[in-house]
């Protein structure tokens, strides 16, 4: 038996801001069934999950970032994380009808063998399955991990997040209200301001393309400086960070998407302040704390079922608005977590 299979197909190695036509959309067709002898399963994608990281596998491949975020085969569908059905499964750990969420093709079905720490099966359906391209996925656990594991933090300290309405920023600052930090986001637009200061929480936020000196817009912001910086920028933001550190701070690098795009990063000038202010800098990795999961989703389905977290999504209906959705990411068009929707069951 088979059926069609409608596919995004990265075309060829992005320089510079992707663009829609470095995609190409196509219909063919795929056996509903795994090959006898493997350990494969064959699943229905529901949900795609676009993020800042993507970019990176667009450029050509890259000894520096192959092992984490090799470049994406040009010809093939692109991968991402995503919410799929398994139709078909000869692996031992899955069968017929369960949930997961992990790498899938950007396509209408799947085949693939699962990998541990790269597919997780989903127990708790009691919640929104697109929350696992997101809040019970890979950005809540990179928010989790980045925040409680890398950046220590204590009540009364004082944190700032760039790109704070995204799907991991927005987590981050819940994370750090609940533990009674005073919390700022920045964002690029007012609706994303008005969101973090009004839906999310924070206790104070502004739109860093509206400030001509960023160094003075986080003195304003941190009288007292910043114990903690969640680091999703880079680049002039991160120079005007260092400067307003206070001593023995820690920043937690889990994203730079400013420099993704450019084709010569820009330098960052104040570092001598991680000496004088004898700051933490520490770069992590979502993959290298997926064991701590469980312990994630104890923590977080009932803060979610009791209300305490709130979660925006911006949603693309639709495999054929995958490209747009995703390249939008690159200009600040979303409005909380990107998913795109390829079946809702």
């Amino acid at each position: 038996m088979t059926a069609t299979n409608k596919q995004v197909i990265f075309k060829d190695y992005v320089s510079g801001f992707p663009k829609e036509s470095d995609f190409d959309f196509t219909t063919t067709t795929v056996e509903l069934r795994v090959p006898e002898g493997s350990n494969s399963v064959l699943v229905k994608n529901l949900y795609l999950s676009c993020d800042p990281y993507m970019r990176i596998r667009m450029g050509k491949p890259d000894p520096e970032t192959a092992a984490l975020a090799a470049a994406y085969p040009v010809g093939q569908p692109i991968i991402g994380y995503g919410v799929a059905r398994v139709i078909e499964s000869a692996h031992p750990d899955y069968k017929k009808g369960d949930l997961l969420w992990g790498f899938v093709g950007w396509e209408e079905y799947s085949l693939f063998t699962p990998v541990h720490n790269l597919h997780f099966k989903i127990h708790h359906t009691d919640v929104p399955l697109s929350y696992y391209t997101g809040l019970l996925g890979m950005p809540g656990m990179t928010a989790y991990a980045g925040f409680y594991e890398i950046c220590s933090p204590k009540k009364g300290e004082t944190v700032y997040v760039s790109a704070a309405s995204g799907a991991v920023g927005q987590l981050v600052g819940q994370f750090a209200k609940m533990m009674g930090c005073y919390v700022v986001g920045s964002a690029g637009s007012k609706e994303k301001v008005d969101l973090l200061k009004t839906k999310f929480g924070f206790d104070d936020a502004f739109n860093y393309k509206e400030e001509q000196d960023l160094t003075a817009a986080l003195k304003r912001c941190f009288p007292k400086g910043i114990d903690i910086y969640f680091e999703n920028v880079g680049g002039k933001m991160l120079d005007a960070v260092l400067l307003n550190m206070n001593p023995h701070g820690r920043i937690a690098v889990c994203g730079m998407i400013s420099q993704y795009n450019l084709q010569d990063q820009e330098g960052v000038h104040n570092l001598s302040s991680i000496i004088y202010k004898r700051i933490r800098i520490q770069g992590f990795v979502v993959s290298d704390f997926y064991d701590k999961y469980s312990k994630f989703l104890e923590f977080v389905v009932p803060c979610i079922k009791e209300g305490k977290i709130t979660y925006v999504e911006d949603v693309a209906e639709g495999l054929e608005k995958g490209p747009e959705a995703l390249v939008g990411l690159f200009h600040g068009k979303n409005v909380g977590k990107q998913v795109v929707v390829v079946a809702r069951e």
